[in-house]
């Protein structure tokens, strides 16, 4: 990257470091703090360090890497820990490979992880396989920086060969390893934190995450577009400030518009949290566990710092990485670059008229979703034996449907309730971890409406009604566009409201929908095979 050879910035440097606050003029050589003289009289704007997002997937976002960084930087954003296992499951090591590539055309710090679970599960159908060898060598590169979410918790606690291998590649490596673990505790948990595994970011109440923490685990506070934890664990913040992290796990592109980790901090410090303490966790401490090549607004060190306009909003004037300011004046600092979009493997063809259900007993389990949450509820209902199951959206049942992406199968065919639509139908090629089609609707002809949209664009978000469909491509694997951010964040906003005109009760009701499928996250989900059991971690009938 171009370095400007000499410049200076004055504010208030407020450094999480040495807990001081004091005005200066701070000087910039070739990208290197190379001096910080003190300024009384300067007493606005603040330098802050840059802020990190502790663990992200960028595909979430819906944007490829380059565009989700013209949106990070304007939030002050210097670096992101990432973990690629969305494309791995689509592409394999070529799509993460991509995603890197991508990534270098800016300035943002992508950090890469390498990813542990592809697919999700052993009982999960994905489009690629990455093996505990094929781990090993990417924890071997030096753009490799940890071993991602380990989601197969079942495999570290009952010893799974390849499990353990990767475990024991990265503790040989040196390199820290991020966990997934929903509501595992007791001996279980100790088992899986022993293992070397030293991070958790899907805590959801006080009493699990100090579990984890009391066996030396670290607790990234959670707070997406979908999976909203923070609320519930903000009071960790002042007793275990050097074991806390932010991250965002999945923020969709409206997310993005309106903040991002800067959010996370003005609310801890609008809740009376020790403002220093809260950058500790949002600016250092990610950089430290992971060892992350970033700098702070300190003498001999990169010139990687933001600028904000007040402690209390933290709105960002300014962003700057290696010396260099990539964001100003509302927009970012650097040019564009468009990259080859790959080829990746898509089902071709889908036929309507394959979602009728017949009620094999009378009872049948059925999915609960919930807002601000990965977990769901798990409900049994009475249904009448020998008949056509339909959904009842005056009941809050809907029909749930997975698409195999991967090959021409039927349609899977669950219930769910949640949701609230009163009408018509969303479909999304974003399904975790495995990235099926997955479908939420009120009749079948809309959803098979916008099952047919999604798989004509090779992927995309639909939502239908009556005949008629809008949707948002995304053509970069069926997980990401290269729209320009604000464009694909009002398409997709608009999507939303139309959902919610739908009478949908969520707040990101695609966003949910794709973690439907996720099943290595409690109680009961849908995959390739039908209802998951998360709790025994395994395949259960829809009939009871």
């Amino acid at each position: 990257m171009h370095k400007t050879p000499s410049f200076s910035v004055k504010g208030v440097l407020t450094d999480p470091v040495d807990r001081t606050q004091k005005g200066v003029e701070m000087i910039i050589q070739k990208g290197v703090v190379t001096a910080i003289n003190d300024k009384p009289d300067v007493t606005h704007p603040y330098i802050l360090p840059g802020f990190i997002d502790a663990h992200v997937h960028v595909e979430s976002s819906m944007l490829i890497p380059s565009r989700f960084a013209e949106m990070a930087v304007r939030q002050g954003t210097i670096g992101v820990v990432t973990d690629p296992h969305e494309v791995a499951n689509v592409a394999g090591i070529d799509g993460v490979e991509f995603m890197m590539k991508d990534g270098k055309t800016t300035p943002l710090g992508f950090f890469f992880g390498a990813p542990s679970c592809v697919p999700a599960s052993p009982l999960e159908k994905s489009g690629a396989y990455i093996s505990g060898p094929d781990v090993e060598k990417l924890l071997k590169r030096e753009d490799f920086y940890y071993l991602s979410e380990m989601m197969n918790f079942p495999g570290v606690v009952y010893d799974d060969p390849d499990v353990w291998h990767k475990l024991d590649a990265a503790r040989r490596l040196g390199k820290p390893v991020d966990g997934h673990a929903p509501g595992l505790s007791g001996a279980h948990l100790k088992k899986y934190a022993e293992a070397g595994i030293s991070t958790d970011h899907e805590c959801s109440t006080l009493e699990e995450a100090k579990e984890k923490l009391a066996h030396g685990m670290k607790i990234l506070i959670r707070e997406g577009s979908a999976a909203r934890n923070f609320e519930n664990l903000a009071s960790l913040i002042s007793d275990y400030k050097d074991q806390l992290m932010f991250c965002t796990d999945d923020c969709h592109p409206d997310y993005l518009m309106r903040g991002h980790i800067n959010k996370l901090v003005s609310r801890a410090v609008k809740l009376g949290y020790d403002l220093f303490d809260v950058l500790q966790i949002a600016c250092i401490n990610p950089v430290k566990h992971y060892k992350l090549p970033v700098g702070f607004p300190e003498v001999g060190q990169k010139a990687d710092f933001t600028v904000v306009n007040d402690l209390v909003d933290f709105n960002v004037l300014k962003t700057y990485i290696d010396g260099v300011p990539v964001y100003s004046d509302g927009t970012a600092q650097f040019a564009w670059q468009k990259n080859k979009q790959p080829g990746f493997p898509f089902r071709s063809i889908f036929e309507k008229g394959n979602l009728l259900v017949t009620a094999e007993t009378s009872q049948m389990n059925v999915i609960q979703a919930m807002e601000g949450e990965l977990v769901t509820e798990w409900e049994v209902i009475p249904c009448e034996k020998d008949k056509e199951i339909i959904a009842r959206p005056d009941e809050d049942l809907l029909k749930l449907v997975l698409l195999d992406r991967y090959s021409e199968t039927p349609p899977v065919v669950a219930f769910i309730k949640g949701f609230g639509l009163k009408k018509g139908a969303l479909a999304c090629s974003i399904a975790h971890d495995s990235h099926h089609i997955i479908a939420v609707g009120c009749n079948d002809d809309s959803l098979d409406d916008a099952l047919e949209w999604v798989v004509k664009q090779k992927g995309g978000l639909c939502i239908s009604f009556a005949g008629k469909t809008s949707g948002v491509a995304l053509p970069y694997f069926g997980l990401m566009t290269d729209v320009y951010g604000p464009d694909i964040a009002f398409d997709y906003e608009a999507l939303n409201k139309q959902a919610v005109a739908f009478g949908s009760k969520l707040r990101s009701p695609f966003m949910t929908l794709s973690f439907m499928a996720l099943t290595v996250i409690p109680k009961l989900k849908i995959n390739h095979n039908g209802l998951f059991d998360g709790i025994k971690f395994q395949n259960t009938s829809l009939f009871v």
